[in-house]
């Protein structure tokens, strides 16, 4: 829904949006609750999610309680290869939210995706303004991945990825690459991105005629995932969060 400035000045939203920007549900969640009649708006019921709200300014009550926001929280997850980067997969694919069966834990929605067949560090949150911070393509941090190759690269493949070229329309390209190791027939690299499109590490590679045998993302700006276990997931500090900056109370 496209935001409009009442007389009093505050921008309206669909209170679906609302609800979500607060932290409490997904935008989709959120629908489904305004179609379900768990959500009033001063003291009325609303069944349209697009019904347009102040927020700070209408009363906003889910299931009876009034809707204020959540507390920040954020989490880091080693994810495991095979899993998909949603909450419910059309598919019936096992998602990365079966690392947090049994938590009690809000809701929280992922900050940037890794793909199935990607693994490493993936970030979590219920705050959607400090996780745009995070994928913002202008202004958010670098991120690291260490990538097993099929092939023995040479300076002059490392320099390729980095001056880039066009795939399907797009000049993709990495901020650094360099080797870690060898073996005697694939290598790891390490890749720094400072943006990230779709698949951008695969598709670049590939059409370098390199093959992907494994891709692991192991740091984003300073946050690195250490010795964190595969599956496992810890809670970021304040110090750690604090990089970015956030709206929500702590």
């Amino acid at each position: 829904m496209r935001s409009v400035r009442g007389k009093a000045g505050p921008r309206s939203h669909g209170v679906a949006r609302v609800i979500s920007k607060l932290g409490l549900g997904s935008r989709t969640e959120a629908a489904a609750w305004v179609g379900e009649g768990r959500v009033r708006v001063n003291g009325r019921m609303v069944r349209d999610p697009e019904h347009a709200v102040r927020q700070g300014v209408d009363r906003i009550e889910v299931d009876g309680r009034e809707s204020k926001p959540a507390t920040r929280m954020v989490l880091m997850l080693n994810k495991p290869r095979g899993l998909v980067t949603t909450a419910k997969d059309e598919q019936g694919r096992a998602t990365v939210y079966s690392c947090f069966a049994g938590a009690a834990l809000p809701w929280l929605a992922p900050v940037g995706r890794l793909d199935k067949a990607s693994e490493g560090l993936l970030l979590f949150s219920n705050d959607p303004v400090w996780a745009a911070r995070i994928t913002d393509p202008d202004s958010g941090p670098a991120k690291t991945y260490h990538v097993q190759v099929n092939r023995l690269p040479d300076a002059g493949l490392l320099a390729s990825l980095e001056y880039g070229m066009a795939v399907e329309g797009e000049h993709l390209a990495v901020k650094s690459a360099r080797q870690l190791r060898s073996g005697e027939k694939n290598a790891w690299l390490e890749i720094v991105l400072e943006e990230g499109r779709n698949r951008q590490i695969r598709r670049l590679l590939e059409a370098f005629d390199v093959s992907v045998l494994r891709l692991v993302r192991v740091a984003i700006g300073p946050l690195a995932l250490g010795a964190l276990a595969k599956g496992q997931w810890r809670m970021l500090t304040a110090e750690e969060v604090a990089h970015w900056g956030s709206r929500m109370p702590s």
